[in-house]
């Protein structure tokens, strides 16, 4: 048994639902699958003494997890005043149209198609509920419109599917852009270099205590498998499939489709740069 704080990002064991920081609270989604690990990850942000809280990512369209949501905020005293979206995957917000029914809040996002309500999100923007406050951080890479949260109070942040709890994410072009990955990974390393994050909420898996250590193996491992690529490519490995099949062997084979995206944007970004 590998020691998780060995790992990056040094993974909390244990129960992934419950709370994670002094206003942050997981609720587990049922939809677990080798895409979405244990389930997407729903959160209740709130201040410990105020009865609002805010709700990233509802998850999928699934009644019994969005009440489950509402169920917990209350039990805990609170009201659910906002929504927001890390972005559009519809295991992070297919629900957010009947959990703003059940709650009765508008839903913030950086897609205008995803929002209910006039406000969106854009970066620099200060979101305040309750005396809580989350500072909006552009995040593309994995999508165009990812987002991330940085909840100072809890030197935390909320990184949707930009980093995971386990493994890596997937640059899922065309949307997706590797360039825009690469950007938004510093991005969030100076949040925890600068700023003091020590801890990662994500999209998916367990929470992360070592901010900086995540996003360095993160850099590390994407420069790691553009030179696989770039060399697979010199060698005559030509369609994205075949890179695939050559640099991924290692990996399961259910997870081939994903990893053939990731790979499209490498070699995007590697002919974008005159490598290939």
């Amino acid at each position: 048994m590998t020691d998780a704080a060995a790992l990056p990002g040094r993974p909390r064991g244990g129960i992934l639902s419950g709370p994670a920081t002094a206003r942050a609270v997981n609720v587990l989604a049922p939809n677990a699958s080798p895409m979405t690990l244990d389930g997407t990850n729903t959160w209740i942000l709130a201040e410990p003494d105020s009865e609002l809280a805010v709700v990233v990512d509802p998850g999928p369209l699934d009644d019994v997890h969005l009440r489950n949501v509402v169920a917990t905020a209350e039990k805990a005293g609170k009201r659910v005043a906002l929504t927001l979206l890390t972005h559009g995957h519809p295991d992070h917000a297919a629900g957010a149209g009947r959990f703003a029914e059940l709650t009765g809040t508008k839903v913030r996002a950086l897609d205008p198609a995803l929002r209910l309500g006039d406000e969106g999100l854009a970066h620099g923007d200060v979101i305040t509920v309750g005396g809580l406050e989350l500072l909006v951080v552009p995040t593309p890479g994995h999508t165009a419109d990812s987002l991330c949260f940085h909840l100072p109070a809890d030197r935390a942040v909320l990184t949707g599917d930009t980093v995971l709890g386990r493994g890596t994410t997937v640059v899922a072009h065309p949307d997706g852009r590797l360039g825009d990955y690469l950007d938004s990974l510093r991005r969030l390393r100076s949040l925890s270099v600068d700023d003091g994050v020590q801890t990662v909420l994500p999209g998916h898996g367990p929470v992360l205590d070592d901010a900086q250590g995540v996003v360095e193996f993160y850099l590390a491992h994407r420069a790691h498998r553009l030179a696989q690529v770039e060399t697979a490519v010199e060698n005559g490995y030509r369609s994205p499939g075949e890179v695939v099949a050559h640099v991924y062997a290692d990996v399961d084979r259910s997870l081939w489709p994903a990893a053939e995206l990731s790979v499209r944007a490498q070699m995007d970004y590697l002919q974008e740069h005159g490598l290939i």
